[in-house]
């Protein structure tokens, strides 16, 4: 399977509103992390390998950062009638499986994923909250070894969002992230 690669994002964008049902029963939208310092969308899925690869490693992210005012939202955007195993029932499954500590939501319409041009899974972006819009400041890969967690030597996310908690500049290269190919309808 060749891998796609997110596209250079427009630095400094302010992050589309969205209002996407969770598999908690919820309802979510940038509202609810409104009292955060930055929130992480990151458009994931239940069947790509890359996703599933880093699952771990995005829930191990936001229980880390999350006391610290780090928000995250998994918003699953593929087709779910031709990819039934990324249905609502499957992602309810999934979360509890790996035990989300964050909302994992679906985009059935696909309209959220084509407000931010998302164009893969994993698909990370991270916004700091500036007077209560989230303003985007990293759009890129998780780390250097998506395959072999033990292999990783560059924790290009973690080190984004310390930045972005820190009131600090990002002093990294935005490498483009890499996974499946959104499952357009």
């Amino acid at each position: 399977m060749a891998p796609t690669y997110s596209t250079a994002a427009t630095l400094g964008s302010i992050a589309p509103d969205f209002t996407l049902p969770g598999v908690d029963g919820k309802n979510y939208s940038l509202e609810n992390f409104k009292d955060k310092k930055a929130l992480l969308v990151i458009f994931m899925c239940n069947h790509c390998p890359y996703v599933i690869a880093v699952q771990g490693r995005i829930n191990e992210l936001a229980k880390n950062y999350q006391g610290k005012g780090l928000a995250v939202v998994g918003i699953n955007p593929n087709d779910p009638e031709k990819y039934p195993e990324d249905s609502f029932d499957a992602m309810q499954v999934r979360a509890r499986e790996i035990g989300y500590v964050f909302p994992y939501v679906q985009d059935v319409t696909q309209k959220v994923a084509k407000s931010f041009d998302a164009v893969c899974t994993p698909d990370p972006y991270l916004y700091e909250n500036v007077d209560g819009e989230f303003v985007l400041k990293y759009r890129g890969r998780i780390d250097d070894s998506w395959k072999d967690p033990a292999a990783v030597k560059s924790r290009d996310l973690a080190t984004a969002i310390e930045a972005v908690l820190g009131s600090q500049p990002l002093k990294i290269e935005q490498i483009p992230s890499m996974g499946c190919s959104i499952k357009w309808k």
